[in-house]
């Protein structure tokens, strides 16, 4: 399995929604010409109300998908590190998906959960992972499918 050079930086709890969810859609507010991998990197940023509600709100969604219920104690500790990678299939303006709303939705498959985070400094948009972070995530990546 090859091992992208790019990661987006996610917030909790989407990022956990995408890699045990069945997230299939990104929303963001530009598009994207992007197709391939990209490792999904947690975003540190934090607001305990709207992780809640989220939560809260697509929790069951998540749970008929097969995945587990999750706390936010849970989810929050893997701020700032990559923990997994998906591939961006497509870009949408609109979509039938539960998980669709807004400007664009990147359309996801095939997503792998890294059994252990791997710290990283986020940006705004795709960026690229310093070669350190590279050798550790490649370390990873060897049959972890979720």
């Amino acid at each position: 399995m090859t091992v992208p050079k790019k990661a987006l930086s996610v917030r909790a709890p989407w990022w956990w929604l995408i890699l045990h969810g069945g997230k299939d859609i990104e929303n963001r507010d530009w598009p994207t010409n992007y197709r391939g991998s990209v490792l999904i990197h947690a975003s540190k940023w934090w607001g305990t109300t709207e992780v809640l509600l989220t939560m809260q709100e697509f929790g069951p969604l998540a749970e008929r998908a097969g995945a587990p219920r999750v706390t936010m104690e849970q989810v929050r500790p893997y701020g700032g590190c990559i923990v997994g990678m998906v591939d961006i299939v497509g870009c949408v303006s609109a979509s039938d998906s539960p998980w669709f709303f807004g400007d664009y939705g990147f359309q996801l498959a095939n997503p792998v959960a890294f059994r252990e985070p791997v710290p990283c400094k986020g940006a705004l948009g795709f960026f690229t992972v310093s070669p350190d972070v590279m050798e550790r995530v490649r370390a990873q990546v060897g049959g972890n499918r979720p």
